[in-house]
Parts: structure tokens; sequence; C-alpha cells
């Protein structure tokens, strides 16, 4: 405001002879229009703070969801109603798409597996569930192989998906035979492709040693904390299969999340082989830790396969019906109990 004088000798003012402009109407909020009580429509858009993963109030979550096998291996487990059984039957937050890349996968009809990525995504978002779109390399471990296919394939899936606030982006699954140095300058690549599009996004990146934090090489989470990826919105993946990981990696796990943000992407019940018996004395121990550290999980795999990682009996994918726990192997039965019982956050 500026000073005023009385001046008794001025001369009136003229009368204004324009309108004064309207007021600036704020722009309208973002409506979620997930399904309501879904686990979008409760949480809405995520985002990484300090160690955690937080909801768009700013609140600690922790993700509970299943991991799919190789799209191109089970390409009928993934489905409207799956995914609905997950939701609604299991309760779960989150489907993780296991793009793999070799084996059969992406690179022999990326055009196709692209597309199919896309379309399970819409049916995700229609239930109102978080996806993690999983860009599954395996062999050969070193990400940078992938590398062209990789910035096509997030410039293609991130354009598609670019208003959506439910998809993360986890851009290299198990990084292995190679350096951290060389995950990172992958990663300090393809995020900022995906970044383009969508920039508040969160983006797993693996880590090394099968995202194992480096200890299948000898290493540990030291070298990620002194040369972190230069992005927000970054978690670590960390993987682990209870029959064959057990308390010495729960502790590095602990250690670590204290300084990291850290995501389960993958574990399973049994060896790292995803076969064998089920150690699930082992696996309870490993998610009352990540109950209590709220780091997120999803756990290896749902599909029907005859391996014991897989959640389904063989041949439920044929039908209809993926709801409780007559259709479920010994794993998917105790991973669905898991969830239910609200074990969780």
């Amino acid at each position: 405001l500026q000073t005023c004088s009385l001046d008794q000798n001025a001369a009136p003012e003229p009368e204004a002879t324009t309108a004064a402009p309207e007021p600036e109407v704020p722009a309208a909020p973002v409506v979620n229009d997930a399904p309501a009580g879904s686990p979008v429509a409760v949480n809405g858009k995520l985002s990484v703070c300090g160690v955690n993963l937080c909801n768009e109030a700013g609140t600690e979550i922790q993700l509970r969801g299943m991991s799919s096998h190789g799209l191109q291996f089970f390409p009928n487990c993934v489905n409207t109603d799956s995914l609905e059984a997950l939701r609604n039957d299991w309760k779960a937050d989150f489907v993780r798409l296991s793009m793999y890349v070799q084996e059969g996968g992406l690179e022999t009809d990326p055009v196709g597996f692209t597309a199919k990525v896309n379309g399970l995504v819409d049916d995700a978002t229609a239930l109102g569930l978080y996806v993690i779109v999983d860009f599954h390399i395996l062999t050969p471990g070193d990400p940078l192989f992938n590398l062209d296919r990789a910035k096509t394939f997030f410039e293609d899936v991130s354009t598609e998906h670019a208003d959506k606030d439910n998809v993360i982006y986890e851009i290299a699954n198990e990084p292995n035979n190679t350096s951290w140095d060389n995950i990172k300058s992958y990663a300090d690549q393809v995020i900022p492709v995906i970044r383009g599009n969508v920039p508040d996004s969160v983006v797993l990146v693996g880590t090394r040693g099968f995202s194992s934090l480096g200890l299948s090489d000898g290493s540990d989470e030291r070298e990620v904390i002194e040369d972190p990826v230069d992005f927000e919105n970054i978690m670590y993946t960390f993987h682990f299969y209870a029959a064959s990981h057990g308390a010495d990696r729960r502790a590095v796990v602990q250690r670590a999340a204290a300084s990291l943000p850290l995501f389960v992407s993958e574990f399973g019940t049994q060896t790292f082989t995803g076969d064998g018996n089920n150690d699930l004395a082992s696996a309870t121990a490993w998610l009352d830790l990540l109950k209590s550290l709220k780091i997120g999980y999803a756990m290896w795999s749902f599909s029907d396969g005859r391996e014991t990682n897989s959640a389904f009996k063989q041949g439920t994918c044929a039908g209809t019906d993926y709801a409780g726990n007559g259709v479920l192997t010994e794993s998917g039965a105790f991973i669905r109990d898991r969830i239910l019982s609200g074990s969780s956050s």
C-alpha cells in the first residue's frame, strides 16, 4: 500500500471506464477416479520420503502385492478376473508385471509385448491397483546390454500412462555379473526417459548381485550409499528367497534400511531356484522384518506353473475362479493369508 495524503483542492478522480478484473479462480483439484476403497483411492499419488514410500498425504506406507511370472511364459494368469481377486479377495495393493527382455520375451516382439504390458496396466488401473512395470533383465545381467531396448520400452510405456498416478517403474530386475558403476550408468540414462513423461514417478533401481545389495558378489549396501543414483523418488530393490537366504541377510537389510529407500520387488518362500520345499518360518521372519521397516514387497509368482513358487494350482489360469485358498498352492495360501491377516501396515 502507498501512503495517501488528502489534497482538498485536487480535482476529483474520473470514474473508471472499465470493469474491475474478475478474481482469479483457483484450478480445480485433481480428482482421483479410482474405485472407492481401492488402494489407489485410499493412498493416491506415491512418493519417496526419507527412506520410505509415502502416500499422497505424506504418511509412510507398505505396499503388498504379487509379481507375475514372465508374461511370455504364463500369458493368461494376469487378467481382469485374477486382478479382481487380488484386490477383493486378497486385499493386496499392487501387481508387478514382469516383462522378460530375453528368454522369448520383449526382444522377440517389442510391439506386441509392449501393448500387452500397456493393456494390463489399464486393467489394473481400472481396479484401483498400483502397478510395477518390471523390465525383467536376467541373462545377460549387465543392464547396459539392453540400454536401447529399455529406452524405447520406457518411452512407450511412460508416454502411454503419463496421466496415471499408480504406475511404478522398475528399470532393471536383477543385474548380475556387472558392477554398480554400470548399473548406475544405465539408471542415469534410462530414468530421464521416464521422467520426461512422468516427472514425479517412483522408480525402482536394481542392485548388484541379483538385486542383493551386492551380497551375492561379496559386497554390501555401502557401494550404493557412497554413490547413489542422483534423482528424486528413487528406491533400491532387494530380492530374497526364504529357503536360501536367512538371518545374515536380514541383518544387512535392517542396517541398509536406515540409509536407503528399499523395496522388495521379488521374493519367494522356497530356494533361489524358485523350486523346492517352502520355508515358511524363514518367510515369516522376513515379512515380519519388512513390516517393521515398512518395506513393500511382491511375492513371486502370480502363476500356475509346476514349481513351488507358483501361487495358483496348475490349471487355474485356464479358468476364471481365482478367489479363496482352494485354488492356491502352499505358498499362495501363505501369502494370501498373510496379507488378509493385517500382519502388514
